[in-house]
């Protein structure tokens, strides 16, 4: 039975998938996408050392270091309506027991850490998170990564960062130019020398085969963040070839793009948000990274939080099932198959053209 809400707050709920959603027919024009053979891992359930009723805390990885099973998505809270809800949205965040702050010194041209860094700044919520901001060197050299890092740490308003992950691996040479001499790894090893970092990473969303051509190096990272969803179970799946390697090698799991992104599988009825945010917390992460925009959603996805408990296998893979048939073919995960989603800064570096410049 649905409880009674007002009509503001149900239509905001149901645009967002947070109740029930409208049937999506699979007979739709071009609904049954052919699903790549893929194998779903078992996985343990997640653990949780937070007390029943609040947001969830996990070990993270292999590090003496715990956070909150949810995280707040730096890029998203600062597409707010205004400064003013963005920094609310970060203060309320933490103040609701969610730990871990998303960001990259890329974000809104700096927007973000600067919004960030002014939220944390007050009321002592800087020493009550785990404040993570991403390299954005694209393959530029250490000297480039390293001004990067000073700036996020100025605009954050701290002298160290619990995370610093390099960022967006999605170009084939990625590796290749973050490994070599003077690159970015070298900035990773002399930050956390220097003291301006505890852990150090790094993130993508195109490829398992760059995550795991990254990790074929012997380097020791703590962490990396990848997509996970019901939908990457069965294309291009992160969760089937990296994930396992993270838990083997106790690196850190930050998953990401529960919702695949724009949500266009929500708004189109496909799933509901409480399911996918579900889904991707029940896989063995330290953390599951939420886009956030409007103190309304996070207040909702706080008590999800909450009120979380892990997907059984069979569960998990009902769920996957509901995808199959939309996820062969990765329509709903296009930040896997094309450019368009990558940010300025790489695609100059990597020769692409501005997304305006792009065709369709």
């Amino acid at each position: 039975m649905k409880k009674n809400l007002p009509g503001d707050r149900r239509a905001f709920l149901e645009k967002l998938g947070y109740l029930g959603a409208a049937t999506f027919l699979a007979q739709s024009a071009g609904a049954a996408g052919a699903a790549e053979n893929e194998v779903t891992v078992d996985f343990p359930s997640p653990e949780n050392l937070a007390a029943r009723g609040e947001v969830p805390r996990r070990k993270f990885g292999k590090t003496d270091a715990v956070v909150s099973a949810m995280g707040l998505g730096g890029h998203t809270f600062a597409m707010a309506k205004s400064e003013a809800e963005s920094i609310r949205i970060v203060q309320e965040a933490v103040d609701g027991g969610i730990t871990f702050m998303d960001n990259a010194w890329e974000y809104h041209e700096g927007r973000s850490e600067e919004w960030m860094g002014k939220a944390l700044a007050e009321g002592g919520r800087r020493d009550k998170v785990f404040l993570m901001t991403k390299c954005c060197s694209h393959g530029r050299d250490k000297k480039v990564a390293m001004q990067q890092l000073d700036e996020s740490l100025r605009r954050l308003r701290t002298d160290h960062l619990d995370l610093w992950q390099i960022h967006e691996c999605v170009y084939y040479n990625d590796p290749e130019r973050h490994f070599a001499a003077g690159g970015a790894i070298e900035a990773l090893t002399e930050a956390k020398k220097q003291g301006k970092v505890r852990f150090v990473g790094f993130t993508g969303h195109k490829d398992p085969a760059i995550h795991l051509e990254m990790l074929s190096h012997g380097y020791p990272f703590d962490a990396c963040q990848l997509p996970l969803s019901g939908f990457d179970a069965q294309f291009r799946s992160f969760q089937n070839r990296v994930l396992p390697e993270l838990n083997k090698q106790g690196i850190a799991a930050i998953g990401m793009k529960s919702l695949n992104g724009t949500a266009e599988a929500v708004k189109k009825g496909i799933i509901r948000a409480a399911d996918a945010i579900r889904y991707a917390m029940s896989l063995p992460v330290a953390v599951t990274v939420s886009g956030i925009d409007s103190l309304d959603l996070l207040r909702e996805n706080l008590r999800l939080a909450r009120e979380f408990t892990p997907m059984s296998r069979d569960e998990r893979l009902a769920y996957e099932k509901q995808c199959a048939a939309f996820a062969g073919d990765g329509r709903f995960e296009l930040y896997k198959t094309t450019a368009k989603f990558e940010g300025p800064a790489g695609r100059e570096q990597h020769g692409f053209p501005a997304k305006e410049e792009m065709p369709g």
